[in-house]
């Protein structure tokens, strides 16, 4: 959560509708918002943390659905004319069906038909007739039909759904990380240079009151200016990175649907090493094909490929004849049980076949090539995944070599900077060595700067790509 400070000035920002200003960063009493704050905000709040969310429940509501097709039911059939008070007819029929995973349905039944003019084949005992029994498909729709296909499906999508959930989440988390850290880079950049603006106003002074005392030609004055006015425009324009920077990370800060804007005052702060260390991941490199054997791409698109498999086997289904059994025993009573018996049944068979299955054959044919085509992605993808996988290993090691050498560079850049400039004021140096000294160690800080982003932003590439950084923010 985050702490009081922070989310105080958030709120405010929020109640007010403050907008990000041109103001000097608050240096000695700033509201930080760390990096696991800003995640877990983001995780918590952004509406595509939520939508992911919703996409899990329909998949459950699905199933629901796809489960009405074995819910038991009541069909009441009644028709009844009268004309000119003669009742032509009085037809009750009352059913209770019972189907089952199979296709196989249990059937109960009552009929009671009266009336002057009934077709003769409804003519009933006087009370009515029972009936109980069972209709089943022998062949084509015995071992798997649409509503047994349906509900395998819908279970299937509930996994696709949960994987594409935890996708999302880990984009959304990748994607708000990247912006963190862009602007810890335009924050810490903007600190940089304003530091080096203070010095070359200092110098500027100091070189000021050596021209009154005589120890300097005036001309090092207008230098000592230029100098100043350069450090003050890159100030400015990376001033202006940084507001922007600020903007985009406001578009993944939300509280209870309502986005928030940062003001100048609240700064980042970089993750604690436990968060993105890379002993955590628990991974070996060599054996990058096991870390991707839960990864939500892969497990969203195998659960596709489940329920490609399972129209296929629906079609290849429908290749076999139509053989529907239909069985009931009949008694005028409906206790006791023993009053049904197969003296006193209603049976029908019904057969069909088509003669050549050109549509049954043709949509088997696209089924398979629809899974083939699912099968090859998935291929394809976890490639793609494991290289990914291994190029970022390899960026992570160079990024932090890179960042051990650019420190020892800034450390001898200090140094000579220091050194010329005790030379400078003893009068054995310039306010153009000095200048270009201290460029160095400008270029040297920001090149660190920028490094130690692009390093954070591979490790959390890293994570994305094996997809659990998701796990990692709570």
């Amino acid at each position: 959560m985050m702490n009081a400070r922070t989310y105080g000035v958030l709120l405010m920002t929020l109640l007010g509708g403050l907008l990000l200003h041109g103001q000097d960063l608050d240096l000695e009493s700033p509201a930080i918002l760390t990096f696991e704050e800003y995640m877990g905000f983001v995780k918590k709040h952004h509406p595509y943390a939520k939508q992911a969310s919703i996409k899990l429940d329909m998949a459950e509501a699905s199933v629901l659905k796809a489960r009405g097709a074995f819910d038991p039911k009541v069909e009441v059939d009644y028709e009844r004319k009268k004309f000119k008070d003669t009742e032509y007819y009085d037809l009750l029929n009352t059913t209770f069906k019972i189907p089952t995973w199979y296709g196989i349905e249990f059937k109960g039944n009552f009929e009671e038909n009266t009336g002057a003019f009934i077709n003769p084949q409804n003519t009933l005992p006087e009370d009515g007739l029972y009936s109980a029994g069972v209709s089943l498909s022998l062949a084509q729709g015995f071992l798997i039909n649409e509503r047994m296909a349906a509900l395998k499906k819908a279970k299937l999508f509930t996994q696709q759904s949960e994987a594409d959930r935890r996708s999302m989440l880990n984009k959304l988390l990748f994607d708000a990380s990247t912006v963190y850290f862009n602007w810890m880079e335009a924050v810490n950049e903007a600190i940089i240079l304003r530091s080096f603006v203070d010095n070359a106003t200092v110098r500027l002074k100091a070189v000021e009151r050596s021209v009154e005392a005589g120890d300097k030609a005036s001309i090092d004055i207008t230098e000592a200016r230029i100098i100043l006015q350069d450090r003050i425009l890159q100030l400015e324009a990376a001033d202006l990175k940084r507001m922007k920077a600020a903007l985009e990370l406001s578009n993944y800060l939300w509280f209870e649907s309502v986005p928030l804007e940062l003001e100048d005052s609240v700064l980042p702060q970089a993750p604690n090493d436990n968060i993105l260390a890379l002993s955590q991941l628990e991974v070996d490199p060599k054996d990058i094909v096991n870390a991707l054997t839960n990864h939500p791409i892969l497990e969203s698109q195998s659960a596709a490929i489940e329920g490609l498999k399972v129209d296929r086997r629906l079609l290849r289904n429908r290749l076999l004849p139509k053989v529907d059994l239909q069985y009931n025993f009949l008694s005028e009573e409906y206790e006791p049980l023993d009053q049904f018996n197969t003296a006193n049944y209603k049976a029908l068979l019904n057969v069909s076949f088509p003669l050549f299955l050109r549509k049954e054959r043709g949509d088997l044919k696209l089924a398979n090539l629809k899974l083939q085509d699912a099968t090859f992605e998935r291929t394809a993808t976890e490639v793609s995944l494991q290289n990914k996988i291994e190029s970022v290993y390899m960026e992570i090691a160079s990024l932090e070599r890179q960042v051990d050498l650019s420190e020892a560079m800034i450390t001898d850049y200090g140094t000579l900077v220091a050194a010329e400039e005790r030379k400078l004021f003893l009068g054995e140096s310039s306010l153009f060595l000095v200048n270009s000294r201290e460029q160095k160690l400008i270029d040297a800080q920001l090149k660190q700067n920028d490094l130690l982003a692009k390093n954070y932003i591979a490790k959390v590439t890293l994570f994305n790509v094996l997809g659990t950084l998701e796990q990692r923010v709570q």
